[in-house]
């Protein structure tokens, strides 16, 4: 039974990691939707001498098609013609992936991928063509009575007039889409709202866990997160302080330290922990704040490249960074959780402000150093976050030390004064 249970944990854990790609996937929905109009078209050519129906037809008969040979006609045209709009739909998500990696960042592209407006329009459309397509064959495979097609036929019509309507939608929407301010306020948003969410439920842990058992990775990647809820059922009788090195989307090689325990547990009991734990070979897999923010700063480096020399989409992205970085500051080293499945208090280590530095402000302060414009943006930024009283007294140390860099890099690079001065102005300000 023992045994049983933990086949069963893992099952359930490769399934959730596996739904997680599937609902990120770009024919997820296509694929839903198109099985549900399959569904459709099977129920409309069942219900067609239904007395509802017929009545439906005697009332709108201006509407019903009753020539098999007129019905064949215009199912055709509109597979033709859906079909048309299909492929340039997806021919232009093609173009729009394509500029996005090439401009902004390829870390751009799952998140255009999987934007649910898009992915349900394109299974409209091929939901659209397979439901025409089964009552055409309908047509010819029962050879159905004068009327017969009349319903389907009219849902055939209502069908592609609304894919006329989403192509319109559809021509704005990826027209807007590509656009670097929307992608910009876009990941802002969703990586402030996980920050919100962060600092609203987090709890500050001041626990010494020095002498505790140490347990090292078996794998190399970027860490993920823990299922706490496929731990074994050793734990809903047993309580245990758990700490987690690394933070969310570290990178940790195999072999170093992984976590923390307070107690000895069994062997078994061990495997099971430490099999909850989930890594990934990409680090954008994850929603969190950390991926968003680091998303942001690639698009800043990437727009000051030689080849696009855009300090304004710059600009604009260290205007949000520096939003971003004043509430994760704001975040403690260390939070616990106590849950409710079981007895396991967990300690989670979140990134602290020398990393997020180091991350994220670095690579814009290296690569813009001789734009006076982008350090003058930065040090604003970076004023801005240390200014706020809410931020961990350790965090804001870290910052300051990366002022401290930005006014060296400055002094070094920008050799006009006239430049210089009004951005050591900004970082000398109230210091």
């Amino acid at each position: 039974m023992k045994q049983f249970k933990k086949i069963l944990r893992s099952v359930q854990r490769k399934i959730t990691e596996l739904s997680h790609d599937i609902f990120r996937s770009i024919a997820f929905y296509p694929v839903l939707i198109s099985f549900l109009f399959c569904v459709i078209s099977i129920c409309t050519l069942n219900v067609e001498n239904l007395e509802l129906v017929t009545k439906l037809k005697e009332r709108a008969s201006f509407l019903v098609v009753r020539d098999i040979e007129t019905a064949k006609t215009i199912l055709s045209t509109l597979i033709g013609g859906i079909l048309s709009l299909t492929v340039f739909s997806f021919s232009m998500v093609m173009v729009v992936l394509n500029q996005a990696s090439s401009n902004f960042s390829p870390r751009l592209l799952p998140g255009l991928i999987s934007d649910k407006k898009h992915q349900i329009i394109l299974g409209f459309y091929t939901g659209t063509i397979l439901y025409t397509v089964i009552i055409l064959m309908s047509l010819g495979s029962y050879s159905p009575s004068e009327g017969y097609s009349g319903f389907s036929t009219i849902l055939a019509a209502i069908f592609g007039i609304i894919c006329i309507s989403l192509f319109v939608y559809f021509i704005h929407s990826i027209s807007s889409a590509i656009q670097i301010d929307h992608i910009v306020d876009k990941i802002f948003a969703q990586s402030n709202k996980k920050l919100e969410e962060k600092i609203n439920n987090q709890n500050s842990c001041d626990l010494s866990t020095s002498g505790w058992k140490v347990i090292y990775s078996e794998h190399s990647g970027y860490y993920q997160g823990i299922f706490i809820s496929f731990v074994s059922d050793y734990f809903k009788n047993q309580e245990n302080y758990i700490e987690i090195i690394p933070y969310e989307s570290q990178y940790v090689w195999k072999g170093s330290p992984l976590m923390k325990i307070k107690e000895d547990i069994p062997a078994d009991e061990l495997r099971s922990l430490i099999n909850s734990i989930s890594f990934s070979q990409d680090k954008h897999k994850n929603d969190g704040y950390i991926s968003g923010m680091l998303k942001l700063t690639e698009v800043a480096v990437r727009a000051m490249s030689p080849g696009i020399n855009d300090p304004g989409t710059t600009t604009d992205v260290i205007t949000k960074l520096g939003q971003l970085i004043c509430k994760a500051s704001q975040v403690y080293p260390k939070t616990f959780e106590e849950n409710t499945e079981n007895k396991i208090i967990l300690i989670e280590n979140t990134i602290i402000a020398e990393e997020l530095m180091r991350i994220l402000i670095q690579p814009i302060r290296h690569y813009a150093k001789n734009d006076s414009i982008v350090m003058f943006e930065l040090a604003a930024a970076l004023q801005y976050s240390v200014k706020n009283s809410k931020i961990v007294e350790s965090n804001k140390k870290e910052i300051i030390k990366e002022i401290e860099s930005l006014s060296t890099s400055i002094e070094q690079n920008i050799e006009n004064e006239n430049d210089r001065k009004p951005i050591l102005e900004i970082i000398n300000k109230n210091s």
